[in-house]
């Protein structure tokens, strides 16, 4: 029996891996509920042998029910060079809409080994009646947004975009990640919540209520898992500015996790 991938242009690690005779490669760029949902589909499988790929951007990711790489490839080149090394069958790119490089990475690294690749995007959020969206560039539009007086925050957004927020110190922030922000932000009114999706809305409209926000800043990030604090947003009047999706290559694209998986079985040649 062949042994699993590892990763061979760097450090970086594969956890759990279990080698399967005769399986196609599959490297599911992850980080997302649908791709933890892909995996799933694909887990047990004897005609597929999945690899859920992490940016490592959070301290203690959820495990996958498949072999898991943690870190970066070293741009498009490193990930051509990982697909080839390791015969990889077909490429999905699940990442977050927002992880645009990444996206960009995997549609020139596709280009350049020739393997199958293929976006599992969630389509983004729309507004509906009673929604106070605004939508703008990035953070530092967000700063300029939230005005000069003194109003309540909730930054619902990573920790690579808070840095910006402290050209604004005379905002209260509240700040919800998955892991610490470290170092804090240096303003002098911020909580910090330490909480995982998905989140419902009932809980959302409460935190939001008993942290008394007047606005949200947020990114786009479509699917179910963090739009309960939308539905609490228009439940309270509170007005929500949204970071605008980046733009990402243009590559085969589904929805829905069992198309992603109707296409693998269409590209790797062994359709159910």
């Amino acid at each position: 029996m062949p042994s699993s991938p590892t990763p061979t242009m760097d450090n970086h690690r594969v956890e759990g891996a279990s080698g399967a005779a005769m399986a196609h490669t599959i490297l599911i760029l992850g980080g997302t509920t649908e791709a933890r949902a892909l995996a799933n589909a694909l887990a047990g499988r004897g005609d597929l042998a999945p690899v859920v790929s992490l940016a490592g951007r959070t301290a203690k990711p959820a495990a996958y029910p498949v072999p898991m790489r943690i870190g970066g490839f070293g741009g498009p080149e490193g990930l051509a060079a990982w697909l080839r090394t390791h015969n990889v069958a077909a490429l999905i790119d699940a990442t977050h809409p927002y992880a645009a490089q990444m996206s960009t990475n995997a549609a020139q690294a596709a280009a350049l080994t020739g393997v199958p690749v293929l976006a599992l995007r969630r389509p983004a959020w729309e507004p509906v009646a009673g929604d106070r969206w605004t939508e703008i560039a990035g953070a530092a539009e967000a700063v300029t947004a939230l005005g000069t007086a003194p109003r309540r925050v909730f930054l619902a957004l990573g920790r690579q975009e808070l840095a910006p927020f402290e050209a604004a110190p005379q905002h209260a922030y509240l700040i919800r990640s998955v892991d610490p922000v470290e170092p804090k932000l240096a303003v002098p009114d911020a909580e910090y919540v330490l909480d995982r999706g998905p989140f419902d809305g009932a809980a959302e409209a409460a935190l939001l209520a008993r942290h008394r926000i007047e606005v949200i800043v947020a990114k786009n990030s479509g699917g179910t898992a963090t739009y309960g604090k939308l539905t609490a947003a228009r439940k309270l009047g509170i007005e929500v500015l949204l970071f605008r999706r980046p733009a990402v290559p243009e590559v085969q694209e589904v929805g829905t996790v069992a198309e992603a998986v109707a296409w693998l079985d269409r590209a790797v040649g062994g359709g159910r």
